[in-house]
């Protein structure tokens, strides 16, 4: 028996999730994905790449602002999925959308649940300092994650992995999760499971009033944000009354102490700023207006009076 699968996602983590089921040959009958977004200097309406890849395809893609209108759910309801497979599309599913699909709609999140349930689980689980992470496939309801748990797979969190880097590791592992699972699930070999209500957090959004570093905290929890919000939204520090985005440190102890948000060149340490405890070491920098550079050329271009120079 061949099912009949709706695919909802938008962005490249759900990508690769679509690519899998095509290439394995799972009968993908109809898309659904975030509109088109202006994008670039030009502004042009640009198609997320879920949307590209459906186009290449010759999938009939949908992308409805909302899918609360009655309208909108008789169309969903007129496809006749047996299952709709959902990977960071970014809207809300009503329950009559939840409930439309014979087997319901399953979710690919990026976090173990119930923890970090929400929008950047990725991001957060680096901030928090968590050693491991994984993709947990989740029967849908009308709550935020919180539908039981049908298979799960684990990923270490490297002290190096930045967002970026993880949510690259984490699109293959989407994938390969997703299809280790997906027959069981269609043909109800698997028996969900409620999620636990203990370990619960949420994973807020990610806002650009995050970026913005306070040195008054211990260096392990500065480099945590610094790696959490590379690439997006980024972590900024103050100099000579200019913030500069911080691309890439580590964390140095100081010999000598000096107050939180202090700029230090260092002979032996080279270009650092001080914390509540500890220092961080600054390899990348980006001034604004400019390319990323490292830091001694930083240095080289540097003009300003708020760097403390060590003998």
């Amino acid at each position: 028996m061949t099912h009949r699968i709706v695919f909802m996602g938008t962005p490249e983590f759900a990508l690769e999730p679509l690519k899998a089921l095509v290439k394995n040959g799972y009968q993908v009958i109809a898309i659904y994905s975030q509109p088109p977004r202006p994008k670039g200097r030009g502004h042009s309406e640009t198609p997320s790449p879920v949307h590209c890849f459906a186009n290449q395809q010759s999938i009939p893609v949908h992308t409805p602002t909302s899918l609360k209108s009655s309208e909108e759910q008789e169309i969903f309801k007129q496809l006749n999925a047996d299952l709709a497979i959902v990977a960071a599309y970014g809207l809300l599913l009503p329950k009559n959308i939840l409930e439309a699909p014979k087997l319901g709609c399953i979710n690919i999140h990026a976090s173990l649940l119930p923890r970090w349930r929400g929008a950047a689980p990725i991001h957060r689980a680096i901030e928090a300092g968590d050693r491991e992470t994984g993709i947990t496939i989740m029967q849908m309801d009308e709550g935020l994650d919180t539908g039981p748990m049908l298979f799960t797979k684990k990923i270490p969190i490297e002290a190096t992995d930045t967002s970026q880097t993880l949510h690259n590791k984490m699109l293959a592992l989407g994938a390969d999760t997703l299809l280790e699972c997906l027959d069981d699930i269609l043909h109800k070999k698997l028996n969900p499971i409620d999620q636990p209500s203990e370990g619960i957090s949420y994973a807020k959004k990610l806002k650009k009033e995050e970026s913005a570093l306070d040195f008054n905290c211990d260096a392990k929890i500065i480099l945590r944000k610094i790696r959490a919000l590379t690439p997006w939204p980024g972590t900024t520090a103050q100099i000579d009354g200019q913030l500069v985005k911080i691309i890439d440190a580590k964390i140095v102890t100081l010999d000598s102490p000096y107050a939180p948000g202090t700029w230090i060149l260092n002979k032996g340490h080279g270009l650092l700023i001080s914390c509540k405890t500890g220092a961080i070491q600054l390899r990348m920098l980006q001034s604004p207006g400019s390319k990323p550079v490292l830091y001694n050329d930083f240095l080289n271009g540097y003009r300003g009076t708020d760097i403390i120079f060590e003998k």
